[in-house]
């Protein structure tokens, strides 16, 4: 059975052919020692095929698909090309990554090998791969190679220094690390300043108050009545403070040495601090969880949230994790144990700090948690994959959260996914439009008056089109002045004849007229001559 290698260089893929190899009698030992030769693995091995990537992009792609085990069409072709005329069962394919291996099974229905006989070639391949190309000058395979893994680092790591998700994932860590230390500390606190002023740690319950009550109090003996409005503005609270001072005058503490103060009180002071950056800390990570993943954040919280996105690795993780994961992110021992024994599985894991989890029925947890679970992971993909960052869509998310918890205890009917997603996507749109005009509005003066100049000479452009559509018209204005004046004058040369006859016309309705006006005349004047003869 033939033997042939795929190898995945920076400059392109190649195919190679191995002769006279008998995998099941050959040694990896002997072969990983004569791939060092290349005068032994050069008569063994050769070159049947190469095709070079079009350009770096090209290159790019098609690393990005190999490192998923994805076979892309440009590799289909080549592969096609090479076993056109063989046959699939004459030989097989050695690979490196044994997925990309699967996937050209699948897709060539070629059988593909990686095993260590296999990867022992391929390593010589590798050595020698400049010696097998030979319009390949010195040096241009390195170049391609430091070029390719670039390019590479850049397209995995995030070029948004804003939307690094790492932050998040130390942040949140280093969170609950300061949680313990805070606490174990003050309890230190409180046993050590205890020997001396046991009575404080029934009035003031806060750790960060007592180790600030602590420091400004320092001796208790010498605290009076002189130190009561300061020791009010630290405590807060004047009751308190006249209490801590009649406590002090009664104490069954012990004295401390200066020195002993000296170092209670330092360590106060750094409880204090640590506290302060605590502070700080939570304040950054609701500035970057607003800035990564506001829709997660407006949905479940920035604590919860940046807890799932720890969890699962990063956002692009928890994105692509479907609801049934996202909810029990968290509680995987729980749920190999209940695996394991056949009990019962659980209902959530970290999803459960949620409030919306604390106000759903002992009976609803279960409802509430997978719902609240989908819509955690609509807002992860929302965030993870839209351009531009927005929480109109957690709003609306949270919306139907609160929508889903009234429906659970009271029986309003909540409002259907569809149309919400629609409010969400006109509110998102006209946001967007809001925003295109206010950065019109702060644009600096030099593209203000670009604008401007832009306007200008579309105003000239369209004040140039009219004038030449003005011409135009004029023109044929004239034209159909000239074609009226011509048929007028056409009329007119046939109106002069017809004028002629109609004047005769006229003349003779005329005289016809004058007889009949004339025989009226006539017969009125006989009428009153009769008249007066009968009179007479």
């Amino acid at each position: 059975m033939k033997t042939y290698l795929l190898y995945e260089s920076s400059s392109g893929y190649g195919l190679f052919y191995a002769e006279g190899l008998d995998e099941i009698g050959q040694n990896t030992e002997a072969v990983r020692s004569s791939v060092t030769d290349l005068n032994r693995f050069g008569k063994v091995v050769k070159l049947t095929a190469f095709q070079p990537f079009e350009s770096a992009l090209d290159a790019l792609n098609q690393c990005n698909a190999v490192s998923e085990g994805i076979m892309t069409d440009e590799l289909r072709n080549f592969l096609d090309l090479s076993f056109q005329n063989s046959k699939a069962k004459e030989f097989f394919l050695g690979v490196y990554d044994s997925k990309l291996g699967a996937s050209i099974s699948e897709g060539t229905k070629i059988s593909c090998r990686s095993n260590e006989f296999v990867l022992e070639l391929l390593r010589g391949v590798r050595l020698h791969f400049d010696k097998f190309i030979k319009d390949l000058k010195p040096g241009d395979l390195e170049k391609s190679q430091l070029g390719l893994a670039h390019s590479y680092s850049r397209a995995k790591v995030k070029f948004n220094v804003n939307r690094v998700d790492n932050m998040v994932i130390q942040a949140i860590f280093l969170l609950d690390t300061l949680d313990k230390d805070v606490n174990s500390f003050a309890m230190r606190v409180r046993e050590w300043y205890g020997w001396h002023f046991p009575e404080l740690v029934k009035i003031i319950n806060d750790n960060y108050l007592y180790a600030k009550v602590a420091k400004f109090i320092d001796n208790k003996s010498e605290l009076s009545e002189e130190k009561l409005p300061a020791l009010t503005e630290v405590v807060g609270d004047e009751d308190k403070a006249k209490e801590i001072l009649e406590a002090a005058k009664a104490s069954m503490g012990q004295d401390l040495s200066p020195l002993d103060l000296i170092n209670v009180q330092r360590f106060a002071q750094r409880v204090m601090d640590l506290s302060e950056y605590r502070k700080k800390l939570y304040d950054y990570l609701v500035t970057k969880m607003n800035d990564i993943a506001p829709n997660l954040t407006s949905l479940i919280g920035e604590m919860v949230g940046a807890r799932l996105i720890s969890h699962a690795g990063s956002l692009t993780n928890l994105a692509k994790c479907p609801s049934s994961t996202l909810q029990i992110l968290g509680a995987e021992k729980a749920l190999f144990r209940a695996l394991k024994t056949k009990g019962n599985t659980p209902k959530y894991g970290l999803i459960f700090h949620s409030s919306f989890i604390g106000r759903a029925t002992s009976r609803n947890k279960g409802r509430m948690a997978r719902y609240l679970a989908n819509k955690c992971s609509i807002a992860s993909r929302i965030d993870c994959f839209s351009e531009k960052a927005s929480s109109i869509f957690g709003d609306k998310l949270r919306g139907q959260v609160e929508e889903r918890l009234d429906f659970y205890d009271k029986g309003v009917a909540p409002r259907k996914n569809i149309d919400v997603m629609k409010d969400a996507i006109e509110d998102f749109e006209v946001s967007q439009k809001n925003d295109g005009d206010m950065d019109l509005d702060n644009q600096p003066d030099s593209s203000v008056k670009k604008s401007k100049k832009k306007k200008e000479k579309k105003k000239e452009e369209q004040d140039i089109e009219e004038d030449n559509i003005d011409g135009k018209s004029e023109k044929k204005k004239k034209k159909e002045k000239r074609k009226l004046e011509q048929e007028q004058v056409t009329a007119d040369e046939n109106g002069v004849k017809e004028d002629g006859t109609a004047k005769k016309k006229k003349k003779k309705k005329c005289k016809d007229d004058g007889d009949d006006v004339s025989a009226v005349s006539e017969g009125k004047k006989k009428k009153k001559k009769s008249k007066n003869e009968e009179e007479d």
